[in-house]
C-alpha cells in the first residue's frame, strides 16, 4: 500500500505521535476488527491487549451496536439537548442514574473524557459560587495522573512531561503524592498505613491551600498514567471522610475504569465510596461512537432548578441521538452476555497469568484490578532501580512497542513515570487470551533483557 502510505504520512496528524518515527518505516495501519481481535493492512491478526485505548469493552465487530447506531441514525440523527430533549439521550441518563450509585442521578453528557473533566471542574465552580461560596475554584490531584489535554483538563494532569508545552495553563491546581505503594516514600510494607498517608496528604493540601479556596478533589479508582495503582485498603474511605470535613466535592474520574473495567459498571463501586460526581466516557459506547459524561448528585442541580438559574455549559454534540443509541445497545450486551460476570470470575486468573512473569528479571511489579493491569519494568529487581530517561525511550519506543506489535500483541508501553508496560484487554476476553497475553510478553521481556 505504498500510495496508502504516503497520504497518511503527507496528511494525517497523529495523536501524541511522533511523526519523525515513520520517515523511513511504514505506519501501523488497523483495516477492522472481530471479538478480541483486530487485522492490520498486512494482514496479520493481533490480540487487541488494550481495548483500543481502553475502549472496546464489548470487543469489535458487533453488529448489534452497529444496528442499532444505523438506526437511530435514519431515525433522528442529529438533535442537541440545549432546551430540547431527545429520546434516547433521556432514556440513557436514566439507565446510567439507575446504575450509578447513592444519589447520583443528574447526567451531563460530553463527548469526551476531557470534556467530562473540563465540565465537571466547571461545575464545581458554579455550583459553589451558586451557593454563596465563590472563593472555590482550586483542585486537588495526583502526581502522574492523567485527567485529559483540553486546557481545564490538563491543568488538573499531574504529568509534567506533557504540561510544559502549553503553559500558562488554568491556575488553582495543586498535586499530592499517588498511590504507587511499589515505590512508597513511606509505610511501603503496610498497606493500610500507606493508604492512610496518601490520603492525609489531601487533606494537608486542602489545609494549605485554604479550605475556603477548594472546590474539588478528582481521583481515579485505579490511576492510569504510571501503571495503574490501585487504591490501599482504606483509601477512599478516608479520603470521603477528608472531603466531608472540609466541604469539598470529591470527583471519581471513570474515563477508564467504569463500565467494568475493574469489574463493576464504576470503579466507585469496586471501591465502596460514594464521589459527588463521576466523570465518564471511553466504554460507554465500547468507543463505537463518541460519547462521555459527568453523573452528579442530586445535591449539586439543587441550586440550578431555581428561576432564573442554569449551567452555562454546553457542547453541541453532548448527548448526540446515535452515541447514546450506541451506548444503550452497549449496556444492552453488558446485561445479555454477563459482562461483569464474567470480569470478575476471571479477573484472578488475568494477574495470575501475568504475575508469572515476575520470574523475569526485568520485572518488578504487576499491579492493578480487574482487567486493567501495569507491569513495572526495572533494571535490578533486588534495589528497584528503575531505567534513565534515555533507556526508558529505548526500551520502550525503540524496542519493545515494536517488537509487541510484530509478535502480536498491542498493548502499551508507557513512559509517563517509571516504565511499564500495561493491559486493558476487552472484557469478554477469557483464560485463552490471558495466555496469549503471557506467552507473548516472556518471550519479548526476555529479548528486552538479553539486549540491555
Amino acid at each position: 500500500m505504498p500510495e496508502f502510505q504516503q497520504a497518511a504520512k503527507d496528511h494525517l496528524w497523529m495523536h501524541f505521535t511522533e511523526m519523525a518515527a515513520y520517515t523511513e518505516t511504514d505506519i501501523p495501519v488497523i483495516t477492522h476488527g472481530e471479538g478480541a481481535y483486530v487485522y492490520g493492512a498486512d494482514g496479520r491478526r493481533r490480540l487487541d491487549g488494550l481495548a483500543g485505548l481502553f475502549v472496546s469493552q464489548v470487543g469489535h465487530g458487533r453488529t448489534e451496536i452497529a444496528d442499532a447506531i444505523a438506526e437511530q441514525a435514519r431515525t433522528l440523527a442529529y438533535f442537541p439537548i440545549w432546551t430540547y430533549a431527545h429520546p434516547t439521550a433521556v432514556e440513557l441518563a436514566e439507565r446510567l442514574a439507575d446504575l450509578a450509585p447513592g444519589d447520583l442521578n443528574r447526567v451531563f453528557f460530553t463527548t469526551s473524557g476531557s470534556e467530562a473533566v473540563e465540565s465537571a471542574w466547571k461545575l464545581a465552580r458554579q455550583y459553589f459560587k451558586a451557593i454563596g461560596q465563590p472563593t472555590r475554584h482550586k483542585v486537588i490531584s495526583r502526581r502522574v495522573a492523567y485527567h485529559g489535554t483540553s486546557m481545564g483538563a490538563l491543568s488538573i494532569t499531574g504529568v509534567p512531561a506533557i504540561k510544559s508545552q502549553f503553559e500558562p495553563l488554568v491556575p488553582s491546581t495543586v498535586q499530592v503524592p499517588n498511590t504507587n505503594i511499589y515505590r512508597a516514600p513511606v509505610h511501603g510494607d503496610d498497606p493500610e498505613a500507606f493508604g492512610r498517608w496518601a490520603a492525609d496528604q489531601i487533606e494537608e493540601a486542602i489545609v494549605q491551600a485554604d479550605p475556603a479556596t477548594v472546590a474539588a478533589v478528582f481521583l481515579e479508582p485505579v490511576q492510569n498514567s504510571g501503571g495503574c495503582f490501585p487504591p490501599p485498603p482504606g483509601y477512599f474511605e478516608r479520603v470521603r471522610e477528608i472531603c466531608d470535613r472540609h466541604g469539598v466535592l470529591l470527583v471519581s474520574d471513570e474515563v477508564i475504569c467504569a463500565f467494568g473495567r475493574v469489574g463493576e459498571y464504576f470503579g466507585a463501586q469496586r471501591f465502596g465510596y460514594l464521589p459527588d460526581m463521576i466523570t465518564f466516557a471511553k466504554g460507554a459506547t465500547s468507543g463505537y461512537v463518541p460519547l462521555g459524561g459527568v453523573i452528579a448528585t442530586d445535591r449539586l442541580m439543587e441550586p440550578f432548578q431555581r428561576r432564573g438559574e442554569a449551567f452555562l455549559h454546553g457542547i453541541t454534540f453532548g448527548g448526540h441521538p446515535v452515541a447514546a443509541a450506541a451506548a444503550l445497545a452497549n449496556l444492552d450486551i453488558f446485561e445479555s452476555e454477563g459482562l461483569l460476570d464474567n470480569v470478575r470470575r476471571n479477573a484472578p486468573l488475568f494477574r495470575a497469568a501475568l504475575e508469572r512473569l515476575l520470574d523475569l528479571p526485568i520485572v518488578g511489579d504487576v499491579r492493578g484490578d480487574g482487567y486493567f493491569y501495569g507491569i513495572e519494568l526495572v533494571k535490578d529487581k533486588e534495589t528497584k532501580e528503575t531505567f534513565s530517561g534515555d533507556e526508558s525511550t529505548r526500551l520502550l519506543k525503540g524496542y519493545l512497542s515494536p517488537a509487541l506489535f510484530d509478535a502480536g500483541l498491542i498493548c502499551r508501553a508507557d513512559d509517563r513515570g517509571d516504565p511499564v508496560v500495561q493491559l486493558s484487554p476487552p472484557l469478554i476476553c477469557g483464560p485463552e487470551h490471558f495466555d496469549e497475553i503471557e506467552q507473548i510478553l516472556r518471550k519479548v521481556l526476555t529479548e528486552a533483557h538479553d539486549r540491555l
